[in-house]
């Protein structure tokens, strides 16, 4: 499985489905107020069953051997409250050409789940590095962004909230709802 394909658009029809739902109970006198889209769900409502993580800012410790190039990085385990915007680490800096939206990448990499810890990917274990154009929605957001301004022979890490990622769809099994990611990114190419 690759962890990182565009997450799918909703069709016109599924939309106006939700709109149908979203205001069939308006009128009357409610006190209840919508939750705008990407909001906080209200008490209680939350179905999610992935385990609350500590307080504190989203940290993921370095892992021994994490700066060893050509092999696959061992990722430190998360924690702290997951990061609501797109956290970038440069585990390594490289020295050769700079991505840059428009350009084809050519990558390894290693995906982690922020609340489990679990590798859910990695391009590492098909011995075969991954391509895409930057900017081109190839790939979830947090990787456009993420990526851009690297350099080649670099390791980048990302924490990637989730509505840069998958949002409350997930990609099950390996992805839940709603969960941040971690990744381990080696950029070996330009294009």
């Amino acid at each position: 499985m690759s962890a990182i394909l565009p997450r799918p658009r909703l069709g016109a029809a599924a939309l106006l489905a939700a709109a149908v739902v979203a205001t069939a109970g308006c009128g009357g006198k409610s006190k209840t107020s919508a939750i705008p889209a990407g909001g906080p769900a209200p008490t209680g409502a939350s179905t999610s069953t992935t385990p609350a993580a500590p307080k504190g800012p989203s940290r993921v410790p370095p892992a021994p051997g994490e700066k060893k190039l050509g092999k696959k990085p061992p990722i430190g385990r998360p924690t702290g409250t997951p990061a609501s915007s797109l956290k970038v680490r440069d585990i390594v800096k490289g020295n050769g050409a700079v991505a840059k939206t428009g350009k084809t990448v050519s990558v390894q990499y290693v995906g982690i789940a922020y609340s489990t810890g679990k590798q859910f990917d990695a391009s590492w274990d098909r011995r075969k590095p991954f391509q895409f154009k930057l900017g081109a929605g190839m790939v979830i957001p947090g990787w456009d962004k993420g990526v851009v301004g690297m350099k080649v022979g670099g390791r980048r890490q990302l924490i990637i909230p989730p509505a840069l990622a998958y949002g409350a769809s997930g990609q099950p099994p390996a992805i839940g709802p709603n969960e941040t990611l971690v990744f381990d990114i080696d950029l070996l190419k330009l294009k």
